[in-house]
């Protein structure tokens, strides 16, 4: 085998190997007070790893997300509080500021970004677009937002995704991330069906069927079923 086959080999033999994102580093400055905070929002504490006096290690993971954050202890020279952008996919964005709220966390009110415009960077970091208040008016995935801030200021957006945009998930390997998203995907399913009844004028017997079909395709990003 030529030189150039075998690398076309090991290229394609390379893009078959899953690369899981697992892991973001926070800078932190105060690391019982972090740990304190991640706690707070319900996020379940991996390790609380040290190694003498010089260095901690802290890992915290959201629920339903299968990357998780570590901050410590000489973990990173960056500067406490320069993570942002950080994105949290949620299902129901009302429902996730809620439990934040009832758990003592401020957050912002519901906004979406401002449509073809740009105007720089805008706090915190809508790909430089103006931020309006409340949700996006057609209540569109990937369209509205929350933010809020641990104790240093490293800024997190809650970003509401109900459809995915085709080609993101594998319509043949959908799975849900929580109990939650399963049962807002369910009574999306639900209200889906009734209009598709309303449509055909009679009972579908096969509604099981329809349900899982509609809330895979609209994971999936496929067409939705009629």
């Amino acid at each position: 085998m030529s030189n150039t086959a075998q690398k076309a080999a090991r290229s394609t033999s390379a893009a078959t190997v899953d690369m899981k994102f697992e892991i973001v580093v926070l800078p932190v400055s105060d690391v019982g007070r972090a740990k304190e905070f991640y706690g707070k929002l319900g996020w379940r504490l991996d390790a609380d790893f040290a190694a003498g006096d010089d260095f901690r290690v802290i890992q915290f993971t959201p629920p339903g997300s299968g990357c998780s954050v570590i901050f410590g202890k000489n973990v990173t020279a960056a500067a406490p509080g320069s993570a942002q952008g950080l994105y949290l996919v949620v299902s129901d964005i009302d429902a996730a500021c809620g439990e934040l709220r009832r758990r003592g966390i401020e957050i912002s009110e519901v906004f979406h970004g401002a449509s073809g415009v740009y105007a720089g960077a805008d706090k915190p970091y809508l790909f430089g677009r103006l931020r309006i208040t409340g949700p996006d008016p057609e209540h569109g995935s990937y369209r509205s937002f929350a933010s809020f801030s641990d104790p240093d200021g490293n800024g997190w957006l809650f970003q509401e995704v109900t459809t995915r945009l085709a080609g993101r998930i594998d319509s043949t390997a959908t799975s849900f991330g929580s109990a939650s998203d399963l049962a807002n995907a369910f009574r999306r399913a639900e209200a889906a069906h009734g209009e598709h009844e309303k449509r055909t004028g009679q009972r579908d017997e096969n509604w099981p069927d329809w349900y899982a079909a509609y809330m895979v395709a609209e994971q999936a990003g496929t067409e939705l079923p009629q």
